[in-house]
């Protein structure tokens, strides 16, 4: 990975910028002068620009790029924000106002350097078949492997952290969460989050549902596989722009069905819904129809079957989560969707 590049011949904000990134965790490239700076400007992922050589180098028209930002110690004249402007910065950082920021966004750095997380999404092929059950589960057990998050996009269901007995854990909502603007840090994502040792939950406060605005799932999400080795997406059947752009950036998408002549049938208008079916699967939650049936009707390979977990609700009741045993079906399912998903991902 190429290094963030500082841009400052002040003294002071070099002695910041270089504590903020050891506090990160990242060697940056420095550039005190224009020259040095424009043959490194295009390569570098981030450059911190430094208000004392801003007009300078606007003067010079470097190329227009994303990840640009002027930083100041102080506050910053009025001008300043014209040169940002000129020189094509995304913002003007005051110092040490800023220092929480400039961290965050040197740490994602670091993450951006590891694979994306897998991110799998799960939804209903009908009312009632269980994909919030199953997204839970799935979580449950990729949680044994490394961090993973389930984020809770369907605004009816029961609430994620509720299926998971995290209701009463600290840490932001959806609620909180669309407040926001801006590039959301994958470390400060994964440490607001309500959450129990690896498994955290996106989810929303009681009786606060409502439409979510894209600008705040498109962050969450791309902040999500940045900090996390698995993001799950509780999918509502709800056609909408937004749900289908999160499922063409899933790994896989996987459609909960009920193997009944009315649940199969929903499931295959569901299916019918998405013109790529590639990453299509179907997990068959019961019994009574041979899978290979299964995918005939519905157009969808079935990945994983699972029977009808005896205790299930009282083990949610509990807190437990629905996974007790890896031995159980929903735990079985679960483990062999990761397999093979593992599989995938390592072939692509």
């Amino acid at each position: 990975m190429s290094a963030p590049l500082f841009i400052t011949a002040d003294a002071q904000l070099h002695e910041e910028l270089f504590r903020l990134a050891a506090a990160a965790g990242i060697s940056p490239d420095h550039a005190s002068d224009a020259a040095s700076a424009l043959r490194r400007w295009s390569s570098a992922p981030l450059v911190l620009l430094g208000a004392d050589l801003a007009e300078e180098i606007a003067a010079l028209g470097p190329v227009r790029r994303a990840g640009v930002h002027v930083v100041i110690c102080g506050h910053p004249p009025d001008e300043l924000f014209r040169t940002a402007l000129a020189v094509g910065a995304e913002n003007v950082a005051e110092l040490p106002r800023s220092d929480t920021w400039v961290t965050e966004a040197l740490t994602d750095l670091g993450e951006t350097a590891r694979p994306r997380g897998t991110m799998v999404g799960v939804i209903g092929g009908s009312g009632g078949a269980g994909a919030t059950t199953f997204a839970c589960a799935l979580a449950q057990v990729a949680a044994r492997r490394g961090p993973v998050v389930v984020v809770d996009a369907d605004p009816l269901g029961p609430g994620v952290d509720r299926v998971l007995g995290l209701e009463d854990r600290d840490g932001i909502r959806w609620d909180a969460l669309c407040q926001t603007t801006g590039r959301l840090s994958a470390r400060s994502l994964r440490e607001a989050l309500p959450r129990r040792e690896g498994l955290g939950v996106l989810t929303w406060h009681a009786g606060t549902q409502g439409p979510l605005p894209a600008f705040a799932v498109r962050e969450a999400v791309s902040a999500a596989q940045r900090g996390h080795a698995t993001v799950v997406v509780d999918l509502p059947r709800t056609v909408d722009p937004l749900v289908e752009e999160v499922c063409a950036r899933c790994d896989l998408v996987l459609v909960v069905a009920v193997p009944s002549v009315v649940g199969l049938a929903s499931a295959a208008r569901l299916c019918g819904r998405f013109a790529d079916r590639s990453a299509l699967r179907l997990v068959v939650r019961g019994a009574g129809m041979d899978p290979r049936q299964v995918a005939r009707v519905t157009g969808v390979p079935v990945l994983a079957t699972m029977g009808q977990q005896r205790g299930l609700a009282e083990a949610i009741d509990l807190g437990l989560g629905p996974v007790r045993t890896r031995r159980g079906p929903l735990g079985r399912a679960a483990a062999e969707v990761l397999a093979r998903l593992a599989l995938t991902t390592a072939a692509a």
